[in-house]
């Protein structure tokens, strides 16, 4: 599915809406016409924020190439040391960057619906402080993004890389489903999701 360039007519954009439009209908309760809407701003937004940061026209399995560039340019180097201290590997690589950049963004983008809807939950439905509402949220969502910023969460709570999403999907819920008491025991002892994944990972366990 990974192209080097793209305009809203193509085949990703379509396959995007696709996917996408249901997974809002499910997520965030919205109707059919109301998810299109969604999703179509979302990708107008992707599509904006892509061209504006230069990198709607990645090569066609950039992953790859950041692999086949890494012993010979420096700036690559540093950046994946950075990546591969956080735990990620070859194949993580290879899955983020191999993709289209609007699979990437539109990844990013639902994430942050799925943590939005589940704020608005807490605070509109269970009437919840917002405060106390982001607390529950680090400890039940992993956070995703760029690990050097410490804005709003330091040292084993900082933001995992995006490049370890699927991997740390699959491993939550293979964790819930084979224990799930024990899933919430652990996390209740950790200071955040992101803490216990971090711990995971560095046992071998992710």
């Amino acid at each position: 599915m990974a192209m080097g360039s793209f305009d809203l007519s193509s085949d990703i954009v379509e396959q995007l809406k696709d996917t996408y439009v249901h997974v809002l209908q499910k997520i965030m309760g919205l109707s059919l016409s109301e998810a299109k809407s969604t999703v179509s701003d979302m990708l107008n937004r992707a599509k904006e924020e892509s061209l504006k940061e230069g990198t709607s026209n990645l090569s066609k399995n950039y992953g790859d190439m950041l692999l086949e560039r890494e012993n010979t340019d420096e700036n690559i180097k540093s950046m994946l040391i950075k990546k591969r201290n956080e735990g990620v590997r070859d194949d993580d690589i290879k899955w983020w960057w191999n993709m289209h950049d609007l699979e990437r963004r539109m990844m990013i983008e639902i994430d942050a619906a799925k943590i939005f809807a589940t704020f608005q939950k807490l605070t509109k439905e269970f009437n919840v402080v917002e405060e106390k509402a982001l607390k529950i949220i680090r400890k039940s969502h992993p956070i995703f993004g760029n690990p050097g910023d410490t804005s709003d969460a330091v040292g084993e709570d900082r933001p995992l890389p995006y490049e370890l999403m699927d991997r740390i999907n699959i491993y939550i819920e293979k964790m819930w489903h084979a224990d799930s008491e024990k899933c919430k025991k652990e996390v209740e002892k950790s200071s955040t999701l992101n803490a216990l994944i971090r711990k995971e990972i560095k046992q071998g366990n992710i």
